[in-house]
């Protein structure tokens, strides 16, 4: 069996999660949290709710404020994605599936994150 590759933003001697093995142990959650790579792919899943968001209708329940948070993310998208990780991490979709969590599962994860915070 070969040592599984260094992660982006690992530093040296840390070791690599390894998200086959079934549900994240605290470490695991933790470093996920903290994980750059995966935060890329929240700050997507965040601008693409942004731009649902800014297209939805205005008589959409909360809609003021979730229009605000839409604008907010559009200004900022890494602020955004760096608020809702620990949450999103905490999903049970991702902690089935840590960074291999598929997009369309990701994005309902992020999507939940965010409801929680609107």
């Amino acid at each position: 069996m070969q040592p599984m590759p260094m992660q982006p933003g690992m530093p040296p001697g840390a070791k690599p999660m390894d998200f086959t093995t079934g549900p994240l142990n605290y470490d695991e959650s933790a470093q996920l949290m903290n994980d750059f790579s995966f935060r890329g792919k929240i700050k997507v899943a965040c601008l693409k709710f942004a731009s649902y968001i800014n297209d939805e209708p205005s008589a959409t329940p909360a809609h003021t404020t979730r229009y605000a948070w839409a604008q907010q993310t559009f200004q900022n998208p890494d602020n955004s994605a760096t608020r809702i990780q620990p949450t999103v991490v905490m999903d049970p979709s991702v902690q089935t599936q840590g960074s291999s969590i598929p997009d369309t599962e990701l994005q309902s994860a992020v999507e939940t994150a965010v409801q929680k915070f609107l």
